[in-house]
């Protein structure tokens, strides 16, 4: 499998792609905005296609869509706070109306359908690049931010008191929401992104016992689930993405046996 340069590059873009996802899903599911992540790629989605139908890079035009969609949903959020979730669903109904009228002016059906449901084993060489720069540039200011960006999860009102930038970090986790689900949109797909931000995350949550904990074990099961993945789409010709999302529910549904199991025993 590794003989093929295909498959490598498949390989390591599905690494990055699967540090980043979780990491940023960890403190989506913290500030209870997992369908964030949901909205953000059906935008995504609209990105694409106007990409293809301007013959513009499809990655590029996605990562501007959802800028313009994640701080449209944050001074939502922040205008009327007390319809959140409302203005999640608004954003999510945009980008499927966007997509819809978009699809009739694409007349490249196979660069959407790649989008949709993934294709990090076919990716040309400048979305290769774009994606790899996108992933590192996120996990860097990740790290840089971690600290931060779980007080401001936890409790932005005590981040604050505490010195912390609210304002800026919101801002930060913003922008890199919109960067990870856009190019996670084309390695295992538009439509099942979500999942791969949520499901790693639920899983390291009914074991680990802290934050730091729940963000090595996320990633973790990311990467395992993508590599898996990988391996079963080359031996057996399924699409990676749908194979990365069936393990991670698989595997998310055999820790709550286990978990619950044990806490019956006690």
């Amino acid at each position: 499998m590794l003989h093929y340069e295909f498959m490598r590059r498949a390989l390591l873009v599905g690494v990055l792609v699967a540090c980043c996802v979780p990491a940023i899903g960890q403190v989506l599911v913290l500030k209870r905005m997992s369908m964030v992540s949901d909205a953000l790629s059906h935008v995504s989605l609209a990105g694409v296609i106007l990409g293809l139908v301007i013959g513009f890079n499809p990655v590029l035009t996605a990562i501007v869509a959802c800028l313009f969609a994640v701080f449209g949903l944050e001074f939502l959020r922040k205008v009327l706070p007390e319809y959140g979730e409302t203005a999640i669903a608004v954003v999510l109904s945009l980008g499927i109306g966007l997509a819809a009228i978009l699809s009739d002016f694409n007349r490249s059906g196979a660069s959407f359908a790649s989008f949709l449901f993934g294709s990090i084993v076919a990716i040309p060489d400048d979305e290769f690049y774009l994606i790899l720069l996108v992933s590192l540039v996120v996990l860097v200011v990740f790290l840089i931010f971690y600290r931060a960006l779980f007080s401001v999860a936890l409790d932005e009102t005590f981040a604050a008191l505490s010195g912390v930038n609210v304002r800026l970090v919101n801002t930060v986790f913003m922008a890199l929401t919109a960067l990870t689900i856009s190019i996670a949109a084309k390695t295992v797909g538009a439509l099942i992104v979500s999942s791969l931000a949520i499901l790693p995350v639920l899983t390291g949550m009914r074991i680990a016992k802290s934050y730091k904990q729940t963000t090595l074990l996320s990633i973790l099961f990311a990467v395992f689930f993508t590599l898996t993945g990988l391996v079963l789409s080359f031996y057996f010709g399924i699409k990676p993405g749908g194979g990365i999302v069936l393990l991670g529910v698989a595997t998310y549904l055999f820790v709550i046996a286990v978990t619950s199991r044990k806490g019956l025993a006690k």
